[in-house]
């Protein structure tokens, strides 16, 4: 009975996972709750997710990334980018590769991308090139680098633990860092020189395009406001114009005078212009409701859209909603996203879906990316908000770059002890977060804002499952059944399946989750086929994070899915050969290095 309800409880997740119907860190508490109140786990065990090992070392990890980018270090070697990139794409992405893996190998992935994800736009803008040829490449370099330390991706970390709560002992810093480097070198080299035949040319990159991408033309409109409409002597906000109707006023002209954001205590005069943004069919509302003159041609087609809604004050930018952003799950109406930062949203990309009417009721998604319109100082504003990435970001002098140097140092002084096995790296990069604070690279309140409390409720919340499958014996069920199935098959091919099999499930769940439901399976496997317990780990970390197919399986891939402008099927072209290369590669590499 308890492997049978151990089961149900893991076929529920995985369908609440590929379905997402909740966001992956409640599935996990969900997960921890029923696991409890079943009787698999006791509330102990239930709740010793969230003081294990891997959890606070992913928790100060997240840290400590976030001081070193907070003082820049990482922006400094763009400038190596720019200057070395050249316009051959192949060059391109060998020089990003060269810059972004190494700093992935020891700085969380998600917030290297999301610090080089505004200069590779600005990079292509500069060289006229698209700039989808380069995002997923950014994004996949961050996936291999990741993989040539422990630290690199929370995956990792969570194996480690896993390996050692099971006997096999935690993973050293460096312990698979010459299968990583390779791994690394072989998918830089297919990128770099087969990835740009297969990598759409779909979003290019002048000036004035960012209305053309979100086909606003039949969106922007003037009207006016004739002497006999009632709008004339109210406020914006008391004639109720933008909460009755699916409407946004972007700026309004009174004779000579343009007035931008914030508009709603601007009192509405008659014979004035109103540019809005809103259908057709929402105006003719509008018009026999209020009144209004819809004002033919108002494009000039000398100018470009994006020209006629900006001006010296005022601009317009995309901006990415991050996953560790507290505007996930709520609309645009709910958060007051105009009074809160004073800018408006033009529309919305989501993956290959672009939306221009009823924006206000949008529930926002991770990977969401917003068009605003709004004074640049406001603009500017949101380039230091957390729970909004600019992509178009200009310069700023936030960053303490003058702490680049010290938080360089922790990072490297948290890296060198513990290779140096003086002190386990749960304990460095504790010290290493301590040391952050007090030189200053990164304030207190700022430690919560740096932590993805998402990921750490997933893994606190999937831990419990690892044990209640080992307690129930659910894992000894699940290796039994599959030695029944492969018994006659060699210990290489043995391997590859778990490594495929790996992938394939890393693809349509969360990675984290991935290693959790696997890694003691496969463990479970190698030891009842007298084969190397190690190996078969090592097999499921890497395909664990060996997701490059669809722009849903990993974070990175969400993060450059909408600003690339690509579709679905593009992340299957150039990822499913990537995927069946390390399928390839990764297992005979695992039997040279570690044995079988």
């Amino acid at each position: 009975m308890s492997i049978f309800l151990t089961l149900a409880i893991v076929v529920l997740a995985l369908v609440l996972f590929v379905t997402e119907w909740l966001p992956s860190d409640i599935i996990a508490i969900i997960v921890t709750i029923l696991l409890i109140v079943l009787g698999l786990v006791t509330p102990d065990e239930g709740i010793s997710g969230f003081g294990n090992s891997a959890t606070i070392t992913v928790m100060a990890m997240f840290i400590l990334s976030a001081g070193i980018a907070r003082t820049g270090a990482i922006q400094i070697v763009s400038d190596i980018l720019l200057k070395w990139g050249g316009r051959n794409t192949t060059r391109q992405i060998f020089t990003l590769g060269i810059i972004v893996g190494p700093i992935t190998a020891f700085i969380n992935n998600t917030a290297v991308v999301a610090v080089f994800l505004p200069i590779v736009e600005q990079w292509c803008k500069q060289q006229k090139i698209s700039v989808s040829k380069l995002l997923m490449p950014l994004s996949f370099v961050t996936i291999l680098g990741g993989m040539i330390t422990v630290i690199g991706t929370s995956t990792n970390i969570l194996a480690s633990g896993i390996s050692q709560k099971l006997g096999y002992g935690a993973f050293s810093l460096f312990q698979f860092t010459q299968l990583g480097l390779i791994t690394f070198t072989i998918g830089l080299i297919y990128l770099a020189l087969i990835a740009p035949r297969l990598l759409p040319s779909r979003k290019k990159q002048t000036d004035n395009i960012l209305t053309e991408d979100y086909g606003l033309s039949d969106y922007i409109s003037e009207i006016l406001i004739p002497p006999g409409s009632n709008l004339a002597g109210e406020t914006l906000l008391s004639s109720g114009l933008q909460h009755k109707f699916d409407v946004d006023v972007l700026e309004m002209i009174a004779g000579d005078t343009h007035f931008h954001q914030p508009l709603e205590d601007k009192k509405l005069q008659a014979c004035s212009v109103l540019v809005v943004r809103g259908s057709r069919e929402e105006l003719l509302k509008i018009k026999d409701d209020k009144g209004i003159e819809i004002l033919p041609e108002f494009l000039n087609k000398k100018k470009s859209l994006d020209a006629q809604i900006s001006s010296e004050n005022e601009g317009i930018a995309e901006v990415l909603i991050p996953s560790n952003s507290n505007l996930i799950g709520s609309t645009i109406k709910e958060i007051r996203f105009r009074q809160r930062y004073n800018v408006t949203v033009l529309a919305m990309h989501r993956g290959q879906a672009i939306t221009r009417e009823r924006l206000a009721e949008s529930k926002l998604k991770f990977g969401d990316v917003l068009l605003v319109q709004g004074p640049k100082q406001s603009l500017l504003g949101l380039q230091i908000n957390r729970n909004l990435l600019v992509l178009n970001q200009q310069e700023l002098e936030t960053l303490r770059r003058d702490k680049a140097g010290i938080s360089i140092a922790i990072g490297l002084g948290v890296v060198i002890v513990a290779a140096l096995n003086w002190l386990p790296i749960l304990v460095t990069s504790l010290v290493g977060v301590v040391f952050m604070v007090l030189t200053g690279c990164l304030k207190p309140r700022e430690i919560y804002d740096a932590v993805r409390w998402d990921i750490i409720f997933l893994l606190a919340g999937l831990i419990p499952l690892g044990i209640a499958m080992d307690k129930s014996g659910t894992t000894q069920w699940l290796a039994n059944t599959l030695i029944g199935l492969g018994g006659n098959l060699s210990g290489y091919w043995i391997l590859t399946f778990f490594f495929v099999i790996t992938s394939l499930l890393t693809e349509i769940i969360s990675n984290n989750a991935a290693v959790v439901l696997l890694l003691p399976v496969a463990a479970k496997v190698a030891e009842n086929l007298n084969l190397n317990p190690l190996a078969f780990l090592f097999a499921v970390t890497f395909a664990a994070s060996n997701s490059f197919m669809t722009p849903i399986g990993y974070q990175t891939n969400t993060m450059v899915y909408g600003p690339g402008g690509y579709k679905f099927t593009d992340f299957i072209r150039v990822g499913a050969p990537l995927n069946l290369l390390m399928a390839i590669i990764v297992p005979p590499l695992i039997i040279f290095f570690y044995g079988l």
